[in-house]
C-alpha cells in the first residue's frame, strides 16, 4: 500500500489518486474548523476514483471526533497521539492508552464498516536502551490491536518521551525524518495487524526503507511536498513528480521482494 498525507484538496486527490497512490490521507486540523465542504468533496473524490480515504483528527474530543466521522464518512480515522516508547514515561502511556482504547472501541462500534489506524512512536535512530523501548513499543501496541485494524510507525523527535517537542504538540509526524529501522522491522515482525511504515520517506529512500522493514505498506507527507525558493516544506502542497518517483520505487521494490518470494518457494519444493 502506499498512503499519502496531507491531502485537501480534490484536484490535487485525482492528481495523486492518477500516480498509482492507494491511500489519500486529509487532516482536521481543529475542533474550531472540523466542518468543510471542500474537504469532504476531497474524500468523495478519491472514493470514485477507486483509493481509500483517511482522516486525520488533530483532537481529543470525542464527541467532536463522533461528528467528523458522521460527516465526512472516510474509508479510515487515524489516530496519532504521541505514545512515548520510554521507560520513564510508562505509568502515563499507560493511562492513555486506557482513554485510546475507549476511544477507538466506541468508533467500532458505531462506524462498523470505518476501519482505525493508530500510530506508533519510533524514535530516531541512535537512541539509547533500543531493547527496552521496543519491549515498550510491543506493550503498547498489543495494548491497542483488539481496537486497531491497521498500524503506523512514525518518527518520535526532539527529547525522549517529550510531546512538546513534535511539530504537532502531542502528536507523532510530519518531522520529514527517518525512525530507527531496526526498531521498525521488529515491529512488522510482531504485529498481528499490517503495519504502514512512515517517517522522512520519499523516492529516494523509500526502495532500501522497503526491503529492510518489510511493512505492509508505506506513507509519505512531508517528503512528497513542494519546496519554498530557501528549501522549506509547504504542507498540504505535494510535488508531483516527487509522488511519482516515489510510486515507481514503491513498486520496484515490491517487485524485487516478489522474485524473493518465488525464490523462496522454489526452494522450498526442491
Amino acid at each position: 500500500m502506499i498512503q499519502i498525507y496531507e491531502i485537501q484538496e480534490p484536484r490535487e486527490a485525482e492528481i495523486v489518486v492518477a500516480l498509482g497512490v492507494d491511500r489519500i490521507g486529509t487532516v482536521i486540523l481543529s475542533r474550531e474548523v472540523w466542518k468543510s465542504p471542500l474537504l469532504r468533496e476531497t474524500i468523495r473524490v478519491v472514493q470514485k476514483r477507486g483509493a481509500q480515504s483517511g482522516l486525520i483528527p488533530l483532537l481529543s474530543d470525542r464527541e467532536t471526533i463522533f461528528r467528523i466521522i458522521d460527516y465526512y464518512q472516510p474509508d479510515f480515522v487515524h489516530f496519532c497521539e504521541v505514545l512515548s516508547p520510554f521507560s520513564g514515561d510508562r505509568t502515563a502511556v499507560e493511562r492513555q492508552c486506557d482513554g485510546l482504547i475507549s476511544l477507538q472501541q466506541a468508533i467500532r462500534e458505531q462506524f462498523p464498516p470505518l476501519a482505525v489506524m493508530r500510530s506508533l512512536s519510533i524514535p530516531r535512530t541512535g537512541a539509547a536502551g533500543t531493547e527496552e523501548i521496543l519491549k515498550n513499543i510491543l506493550s503498547i501496541m498489543d495494548k491497542l490491536a483488539p481496537v486497531s485494524d491497521y498500524f503506523l510507525l512514525d518518527t518520535l523527535q526532539g527529547r525522549p518521551g517529550s510531546a512538546q517537542e513534535q511539530p504537532i504538540n502531542g502528536f507523532v509526524g510530519i518531522t520529514g525524518e527517518t525512525c530507527d529501522r531496526g526498531i521498525a522491522r521488529a515491529v512488522v515482525a510482531a504485529s498481528c495487524r499490517p503495519v504502514i511504515l512512515a517517517g522522512g520517506l520519499d523516492g529516494e529512500n523509500v526502495r532500501e526503507a522497503i526491503l529492510t522493514v518489510q511493512p505492509a505498506g508505506v506513507d509519505s507527507c512531508t517528503r512528497t511536498n513542494m519546496l519554498t525558493p530557501d528549501g522549506r516544506w509547504i504542507r498540504f502542497k505535494k510535488d508531483t513528480d516527487k509522488v511519482k518517483k516515489m510510486v515507481e520505487e514503491v513498486r520496484r521494490a515490491e517487485a524485487w521482494l516478489d522474485k524473493l518470494t518465488l525464490a523462496d518457494i522454489g526452494l522450498s519444493l526442491a
